[in-house]
């Protein structure tokens, strides 16, 4: 007897008694999942509607990988993403193998109707990646990353993370971009702009992006560039996942010496003052090479701290002698600037931001420090608060406003306002902190970045004059708007 066929006979009852949703059998090495019934689904508009157990059939039968349904053994593992804040149950997950199995898994949502969201590291902050009773599409076995030493290019899966992309070009001298926590996916950075401690040298992640193999709505598979599909192209360098499902990065790398002037000056908070308002002169002047940025954050051992993040791209020695006024400020209670493997900084933060913290975030870029600014973060303090930075100018500024589709190219900073907790009970408490000190601060920024913002509704007011070309390229290649689940950019 033919295998598949044995398997769904003859163990599809014994599985489906342990699972009772559920009918499995392997298939090219994973798990396809089958539905005995059919299950309920949630519609783009919201409208509840009904997924035919013949449907879903036939998703599991076209995939590679598995369609997993409430009862899987592994479904409470694929829905789980980084914030424990989103605790949310898809009608299914498809976890994709290949750029087919998104193909497939686009088709059937669009048929459909289906309301659907697309997982690639699983950090979406405001759990975009993730919804309930409609279809996740799982990019997190994607995790391949190659390096061309000859043309100096990465090509990175749509589910890898930030740590495998530096981890497989920095033992061959070169780098890239990337963000500032190492579990952090490069799908969803990348796509919204991607901010990076190497940024003031090498640009965004948008900027040092050279292709994307991706899936549009009509279920197609692209590669596009600056000569294939050159408006797409241009529209998913910082538009964000309004376009598709991008399975497949391709960036520029540099070449680069790991051994860098990196770690944090730290100052105790009665000091912030003078500290933040020598760093709002002295930023402007900085060389290309160097990142600093202010942190406000409180220790284990409940201590308010001003700190300065510190990478300096270049000779040690002239990274020393740049960073030295910075020193002279105040009395620093810890300095540990020194020369250091680049992972050091690129996975410092990797515990504080950990899988499961509850957490919530807002952002704002800052175009130019002020006294204004100074004060209210001194006057807004708050010890449960962690104010985080994202440094951009040199080269992030030098870059056409609308070269790319990312809007914010004049900001010399963002900051991110961000609170972290453990109880579900205290949700409201640290939310509305959070709150009251992005409040504070709100009259000295403008715009947001997309990717770390939990109020971020999308539309013209953040992609500025970028956005009446984003609206007709999303009309162009989504006009159903199936990838609503993000900052999101209707039709025109």
């Amino acid at each position: 007897m033919d295998r598949r066929r044995f398997c769904k006979t003859t163990l599809a009852a014994g599985m489906a008694a342990a699972y009772p949703l559920l009918a499995a059998c392997e298939k090219k090495g994973t798990v396809a999942t089958h539905a005995n019934t059919s299950i309920r689904g949630i519609s783009l508009g919201g409208a509840e509607i009904e997924l035919e157990k013949v449907a879903i059939k036939e998703l599991g039968d076209a995939m590679t990988g598995p369609v997993m349904l409430s009862g899987h053994p592994d479904y409470d593992g694929a829905r789980t993403i980084w914030n424990g804040m989103h605790d949310k149950r898809p009608a299914l997950i498809a976890r994709c193998l290949n750029s087919q199995d998104v193909s497939h898994a686009v088709t059937f949502a669009r048929e459909r109707e289906l309301l659907v969201a697309v997982r690639g590291g699983g950090h979406s902050w405001p759990g975009k990646s993730i919804c309930n009773d409609g279809l996740m599409i799982d990019l997190s076995q994607l995790t391949d990353v190659s390096v061309n030493t000859e043309t100096q290019r990465a090509f990175a899966g749509g589910g890898a993370l930030l740590a495998h992309l530096d981890q497989a070009s920095l033992p061959l001298g070169l780098v890239t971009t990337t963000g500032v926590v190492s579990h952090t996916g490069v799908g969803g950075f990348t796509l919204g702009g991607g901010f990076g401690r190497l940024n003031r040298k090498y640009g965004l992640a948008v900027d040092n992006l050279h292709s994307a193999e991706m899936i549009t709505a009509d279920g197609k598979i692209r590669t596009v560039d600056k000569d294939q599909d050159p408006e797409l192209f241009w529209a998913i360098r910082g538009g964000g996942g309004n376009f598709g499902v991008v399975t497949k990065f391709e960036f520029q790398l540099h070449p680069f010496e790991r051994n860098v002037l990196s770690g944090s000056v730290v100052w105790p908070f009665d000091q912030a003052r003078d500290v933040l308002e020598f760093y709002a002169e002295w930023s402007e002047r900085l060389s290309d090479e160097m990142y600093v940025g202010p942190t406000i954050a409180t220790t284990p051992d409940g201590v308010r701290v001003i700190m300065m993040d510190v990478v300096y791209n270049g000779d040690p020695a002239a990274g020393e002698k740049e960073l030295a006024p910075l020193r002279k400020i105040g009395t620093p209670m810890a300095d540990g600037a020194m020369v250091q493997d680049y992972t050091v900084m690129q996975t410092s933060l990797d515990v504080a931001f950990g899988h499961g913290v509850r957490s919530y975030a807002k952002n704002g870029m800052v175009k130019k420090w002020s006294q204004g600014l100074v004060d209210s973060l001194i006057d807004a303090d708050d010890p449960r608060i962690f104010v985080a930075n994202h440094v951009a100018g040199g080269a992030v500024k030098r870059t056409g406003e609308l070269d790319t589709a990312f809007p914010h190219r004049n900001a010399e900073i963002m900051l991110v306002v961000v609170s972290g907790w453990a109880d579900a009970v205290q949700d409201d408490e640290f939310i509305a902190a959070s709150r009251a000190v992005y409040k504070a601060i709100e009259p000295h920024v403008g715009g947001y970045y997309d990717n770390i913002n939990f109020d971020a509704s999308g539309g013209a007011g953040n992609y500025g004059p970028a956005y009446e070309r984003l609206s007709k390229i999303k009309g162009q290649y989504d006009a159903g708007n199936l990838f609503r689940l993000n900052s999101n950019i209707k039709p025109a």
